[in-house]
């Protein structure tokens, strides 16, 4: 996108609001998600999917483009028509940090933000008759046998992957790192005896509680869903991470279009009812609109490309 280009689109976005108010889709809008159906980041975008139609006044689909820890996806938005008719629902920080740590084919120039909308902590997990059942054993088993304990994530990069990756500089341990497309097949990995431990959020573990124990919060302090699970600060171990879900676009879509996104998605995430579906699976809306949110974004990048530098995240 030329520079030009992208200064021209700020003062046409302010300019917009009632052309962004007429605006109608002329075909059913795709909501593209990089993980399989079923899981959090899936769950989440079907939702939004639902209220977004009763505002832009067409049909919303979602489609699942699962692979390489959602760079498929965000791939496939970046690459489709500028018109209006295709989201991405993107899922931190994978959405930051795939473009770091390889040739990606998006990067975040490549999109304009919509907005973010859901926030939801990492928990460390194991099977309910798991013999550690307590996050002390399991990180005591994982220095006596460096690489013993399996730990599934839903790719590299991935905030359950750079999760691992905090936690083995923070205490001196080594996981085996096994990667998944999604949510759905690591739950059934870890019920099915294949893998140990995970870092599903604790948003999914919470609605999908069955077979599973909830062992630490990475989160700087306690969840009021899950008030009795400790976090890892507590444990002495400054490690947090946790998925962000938001709304983008391609980057040359219409400035009006994009304004009438954004005037959507900040109704939505008013909305008590909308409210109501997220808290009700321990999640937290947590919206912040298009400019600020991917101005904050910028920052977090230069983080984690920090991090790279001095631990790059590898399959490990």
């Amino acid at each position: 996108m030329k520079r030009r280009t992208l200064l021209g689109t700020v003062p046409a976005l302010l300019a917009a609001p009632a052309f962004a108010q007429s605006w109608r889709p002329d075909r059913p809008i795709e909501v593209v998600v990089g993980f399989t159906a079923g899981g959090a980041t899936d769950v989440d975008a079907r939702l939004y999917g639902r209220f977004l139609e009763q505002r832009i006044g067409g049909t919303v689909v979602v489609v699942n483009r699962p692979g390489a820890g959602g760079e498929v996806g965000l791939a496939a938005t970046a690459r489709a028509r500028p018109d209006g008719t295709t989201l991405g629902f993107t899922n931190m920080p994978g959405f930051l940090t795939i473009p770091i740590e390889r040739a990606s084919q998006f990067k975040l120039t490549d999109f304009a933000g919509i907005g973010n909308l859901i926030g939801d902590p990492s928990a460390i997990s194991v099977r309910a008759d798991s013999p550690y059942r307590t996050i002390e054993e399991l990180f005591d088993a994982a220095k006596r046998e460096p690489d013993s304990i399996t730990f599934g994530s839903p790719g590299i990069g991935t905030d359950d992957h750079l999760l691992i990756v905090l936690l083995q500089a923070a205490i001196g341990v080594r996981f085996n790192h096994v990667a998944f497309q999604g949510d759905p097949p690591i739950r059934t990995a870890i019920l099915g005896g294949q893998i140990v431990a995970n870092g599903l959020n604790l948003g999914y573990v919470l609605s999908n509680n069955d077979g599973m124990r909830l062992l630490a919060l990475a989160a700087p302090e306690r969840s009021r869903f899950a008030p009795d699970l400790p976090t890892l600060r507590e444990k002495g171990i400054p490690v947090d991470m946790a998925s962000e879900r938001g709304i983008v676009i391609p980057i040359a879509t219409p400035a009006h279009i994009i304004s009438r996104f954004r005037e959507a998605t900040e109704d939505i995430a008013k909305d008590p009812e909308f409210v109501r579906a997220i808290e009700a699976r321990a999640l937290l809306v947590k919206h912040e609109n298009g400019d600020a949110w991917f101005a904050r974004l910028r920052q977090d990048e230069q983080r984690y490309r920090t991090l790279w530098q001095n631990t790059p995240w590898t399959q490990r």
